[in-house]
């Protein structure tokens, strides 16, 4: 009795942070701030509560709500005064030591002291912030202490400097210690440091140059806060140091605060940091685009060939237009809504005028409505486009709008896209406040009143209200687009551009030693002075194994649940399926899933079925276009998808299952809709249509065009993938359907000739269709409230009657063999590396995954961050665990050393062995382990462990409390004997992705991906 009464008064307790009346009133003071106004915004059942620091001024916004996954986030306004990239390089090393934490690198020091779920910074065009977000009260004190000391009191040390932002020094920073005995290739001089490397793969991604050159140019005024490598060696240690001083400042700040923590709690903390500073004047002006208004201007300028596209359509061009001011969120909405109308989905006159015609592949980077800045940008461009449409472009968006705009819109697309806002304000997210800030966040810096961003249901009606006065959206169109105030800005490829950009690098690495040999007085002492730096450099980084971390705060994993309350599902067999039930508070909704199981699915027809999933959501039916389709789908669903899916056996990783996957969300009352139109996309999809060929085209088309581009956004996925296909069956599976081979099948089947109707592709995607809902192992799964039950499970049975009753029947396959060879080189035209190095080990139920998985982040932590990352330059490197793939393995992300690298990977099994863990090293990796196993999960989510892959709840329990227990000699025993053992057995498969450069020996197998027209059969 005692008990409930106590869980009824915290349960009032919790509900009270929403309610106003516990808060102080507008005008009144509380630790150092003044309370401005409030606002309850009952839709997203939070209170918004606006404060100001009373000796600073530093703007505050607390949102209060039943979370208690709670968020912390400081940011400043940082207008980049040039394109070197310092508010890039201030952000990673603000980082990297501050006065109360005087230590290497105190941000990823505090990676695995802290059970937080989301821990990062991100430098925006106009500002940087810095947010994290937990569950654990001392663990969010812990972190708002070191990143308010990191921003606000940084050392700002020389050598963090010359280590994140740009260096000269040699190939191999050991060069110097070898004197004169080291080889040519390793005492190069070259550029080098974290931010360079990075902005580099970033400038190979010919996407975002193309999206940064169009920035440059629409808005001349907002440089490039990333940085361009061209412009990055410009940069000083001074003026790195002076930009600190005159924008991290609190009178320079934005901080939020989210969740059900006290706020007072978080005011006494934040105060006692900023109390520190008197006002300045604050930076917070907003940079404008151009003023467009005198008339059309054009920019044509040159960007990188794409080796796996269409040769003869390589350019990219776009027409923009700048709009109103985004600080009118009800004007800013409905220019959103409009963009959306024009230019989304396969039905939209956008789509249907540029694409569908033939103009181009896709859109380009820019289009869309862009609202982050004070000024919104309206941009519809494409990519994919031959050399003579260029200059068709603009003319042929500029007649589709005026189409548009005579014909009117269509009263029940714009309720799609409201109803599609009004499911994503019911789907309860595990990561709704981070997903808040990120809205709010570039608003706020530009002037827009956080509590008009935070408002949807004023905002909707005041929208509703302009529909019901006539014409608005029309207006709106008359008002921006329906003029030649246009930006037309055009990439055209360049073959010589890679050449172009190393010897650009050549000359300015030239010209920057010949003025250090200047400043030094000879070649050799110039040369000195770039060794010495780098040993200073490797000094000052070897310090990070040993340095004392006791001034860090921690979390332990005595704070760590040893029993984990499971989730609460039933099952049933009933409509000819297993049915797997959670109900749970949904909020009104339905998620549903199911797997249709498949048995020696050929591999013909399973690297086809991305290009089906593709192909039902884009042919439309005999009786339905896609449009009506499209329509359909926003109106009635929050969402339906069908897809390839695969696992490995929890019980034998060797083992591994795959088939078609389906998923779906509705309102309660839509679910039969819903499950009406998954049905006729798989079945009634019309591949007979006389446009099925040209539409498949350019699915094919769109796919392949910026594919170098995706490959470079996570190479590092794709090496791990092809590292790993030769290793077990359902990593082999996943990289037929996802990785580099289904890259290189779909850009073959892009390049064959015009003339080709694509009969045999049609033919098996029509024998996917046939199996693709069929047979008799289908696995069901649904997730909603109680009083949804007894209806979802009719409307369920409907769907499971009207499927087609055949068996599906596969020839035995031959037992699958792995030929992929130990090392296997990608030649790919980037200015970075992407690599994988990938092992076999256990099952996820066998007793040495647990330790495997905390040998992971051991590594990656103690070890492989510091080799690869502090000393290789690599923007990223670590080790991992796959426990229910039992797959153990190491990656690194944009790497300028991948030779460095790869003897790193190899060798870090045995530092592993003959390393002495300390007991504090034991704790932070399960600490590290467990903020990823206890992270707050969506209501969707709970319980998939088990219906997509088998891993039951006491499977998970067990492993819970293996992780929990792992010795240091268990982390030693495993470390031998599947990494050591096992490299010296040459059990391991490696990928790389690149340049190919010499060191690309033949050793390597080199797997070209340039391919073109092949046919089905002709690609392995």
């Amino acid at each position: 009795m005692l008990r409930n009464a106590a869980n009824a008064a915290k349960g009032a307790a919790k509900k009270a942070v929403t309610e106003l009346s516990q808060y102080p009133k507008p005008g009144e003071k509380l630790h150092g701030f003044t309370l401005l106004r409030t606002k309850h915004v009952p839709e997203l059942e939070l209170t918004a509560l606006h404060l100001q620091h009373d000796k600073t001024g530093a703007d505050y916004l607390h949102i209060a709500r039943e979370d208690s996954n709670n968020v912390f986030s400081v940011g400043f306004k940082t207008n980049p005064p040039d394109d070197t990239g310092v508010p890039h390089i201030l952000e990673h090393t603000t980082l990297c030591g501050s006065e109360r934490f005087p230590i290497r690198d105190p941000f990823f020091k505090m990676l695995p002291r802290t059970l937080s779920n989301f821990m990062n910074a991100f430098t925006a065009s106009d500002h940087t912030f810095y947010p994290f977000a937990t569950t654990n009260p001392q663990d969010f004190q812990n972190l708002m202490s070191v990143y308010l000391d990191a921003t606000l009191h940084p050392l700002l040390k020389q050598t963090d400097f010359t280590q994140e932002g740009w260096r000269i020094g040699p190939e191999n920073p050991r060069a110097a210690e070898q004197g004169g005995q080291a080889k040519p290739e390793d005492s190069k001089l070259v550029f080098k440091g974290v931010v360079y490397n990075e902005m580099k793969g970033q400038m190979s991604d010919a996407g975002y140059l193309f999206y940064i050159r169009f920035q440059d140019h629409i808005c001349p005024d907002i440089n490039n806060s990333g940085g361009d490598p061209q412009k990055i060696t410009d940069l000083t240690y001074e003026q790195l140091k002076k930009f600190h001083a005159d924008h991290y400042h609190p009178s320079n700040s934005k901080i939020l605060t989210y969740g059900d923590m006290p706020l007072a709690d978080h005011l006494r903390e934040v105060d006692a940091q900023l109390a520190l500073f008197d006002k300045i004047e604050a930076r917070m002006e907003n940079k404008t685009p151009i003023d467009l208004s005198q008339g059309p201007q054009t920019m044509t300028l040159s960007g990188p060939v794409d080796p796996l596209a269409d040769p003869d359509k390589q350019h990219k061009t776009s027409v923009s237009w700048v709009t109103g001011n985004t600080s009118d969120v009800v004007e800013s909405f409905g220019v959103s809504i409009l963009s959306n109308l024009l230019m989304d989905g396969y039905g939209s006159p956008l789509y249907r005028g540029l694409i569908e015609s033939g103009l181009g592949t896709d859109y380009s980077p820019n289009t869309g409505y862009d609202s982050h800045g004070a000024t919104g940008i309206f941009s519809v461009g494409l990519t994919g486009v031959q050399e003579g449409h260029v200059e068709k472009v603009k003319a042929e968006i500029q007649k589709i709008l005026h189409e548009v705009r005579q014909k009117g819109f269509d009263r029940s697309k714009i309720d799609g896209y409201l109803h599609q806002l009004e499911l994503s304000l019911k789907h309860k997210t595990a990561n709704f406040g981070v997903g808040i800030l990120q809205r709010l966040k570039p608003k706020w810096f530009t002037g827009t009143d956080p509590f008009d961003s935070l408002a949807w249901n004023d905002v909707i009606d005041a929208f509703e209200a302009n529909m019901a006065r006539g014409g608005y959206l029309e207006g709106l169109m008359d008002k921006y687009l329906l003029n030649d105030n246009t930006l037309t800005f055009t990439m055209a490829p360049s073959a010589s551009y890679g050449e172009d950009v190393a010897a650009e690098e050549s000359k300015r690495l030239a010209t920057k030693i010949q003025q250090a040999t200047q400043e030094a007085g000879g070649d050799a002492e110039a040369r000195k002075f770039f060794e010495e730096r780098e040993l200073h450099l490797l000094a000052e980084q070897g310090k990070t194994n040993t340095e004392d971390l006791s001034c860090l705060p921690t979390v332990h994993v005595r704070d760590i649940e040893r029993v984990k309350e499971p989730v609460q599902l039933r099952d049933e067999v009933a409509h000819g399926t297993k049915i797997q039930w959670h109900e749970a508070p949904t909020n009104g909704l339905t998620y549903f899933r199911a797997i249709n199981t498949l048995e020696n699915l050929p591999d013909e027809l399973r690297t086809l079925i991305p290009l089906f999933t593709d192909s039902i959501m884009r042919l439309g039916t005999k009786d339905l276009t896609m449009e009506q389709l499209e329509d359909l789908i926003k109106l009635k669903t929050g969402g339906i998808s069908v897809g390839y899916h695969s696992t490995s056996s929890p019980l034998d990783f060797h083992q591994a299952s795959e088939g078609i996957h389906l998923s779906g969300m509705a309102l309660d009352r839509n679910v039969p809709q819903m499950f009406e139109l998954l049905q006729k996309l798989i079945l009634e999809t019309n591949f007979d249509s006389p446009e099925a060929a040209k539409q498949i085209r350019q699915l094919l088309e769109a796919a392949s065009d910026g594919v170098v581009n995706d490959i470079a956004s996570s190479g590092h996925s794709y090496a791990r993938k092809a590292a790993e296909a030769g290793l077990t069956r359902d990593a082999w599976f996943g990289e037929q359907v996802s990785g580099l081979t289904q890259v290189k099948f779909i850009t073959s089947l892009a390049g064959r000739p015009e003339t080709d109707q694509y009969e045999d592709v049609i033919g098996k995607l029509k024998q996917i269709q046939q199996f693709a809902i069929a047979g008799s192992n289908i696995r069901t799964a649904l997730t909603c409230g109680a009083d949804s039950v007894s209806a979802n499970s009719q409307a369920l049975g409907q769907f499971m009657n009207a499927r087609p009753t055949g068996s599906i029947k596969f020839p035995n396959s031959p037992a699958q063999t792995f030929s992929r060879d130990v090392k296997a080189f990608y030649p790919l035209p980037y200015q970075v590396y992407y690599g994988g190095l990938a092992l076999p080990t256990v099952s996820y139920t066998h007793a040495d995954s647990a330790p495997l998985q905390v040998l992971s982040q051991l590594l990656t932590h103690k070890h492989l961050h510091h080799e690869i990352r502090e000393k290789g330059g690599a923007y990223g490197g670590g080790a991992y665990m796959k426990g229910l793939d039992g797959l153990f393995g190491y990656y690194s992300y944009r790497d300028p050393n991948p030779q460095n690298t790869l003897s790193i990977m190899t060798g870090a099994g045995r530092w592993a062995v003959d390393k002495n863990f300390t007991n504090s090293d034991l704790e932070e990796a399960k600490i590290t382990v467990f903020k990823g196993i206890d992270a707050p999960k969506s209501v969707n989510t709970e319980g998939m462990a088990r219906f997509t892959s088998g891993v039951t709840e006491q499977m998970r329990q067990k492993r819970r409390e293996q992780l929990l227990d792992v010795t240091h000699d268990q982390v030693r025993e495993v470390a031998q004997k599947y990494i050591v053992d096992a490299l010296a057995k040459q059990q391991e498969r490696v990928a790389f992705l690149g340049e190919k450069k010499d060191w690309v020996d033949s050793t390597w197998n080199v797997r070209e991906m340039n391919v073109n027209g092949a046919a089905i059969e002709d690609l392995d």
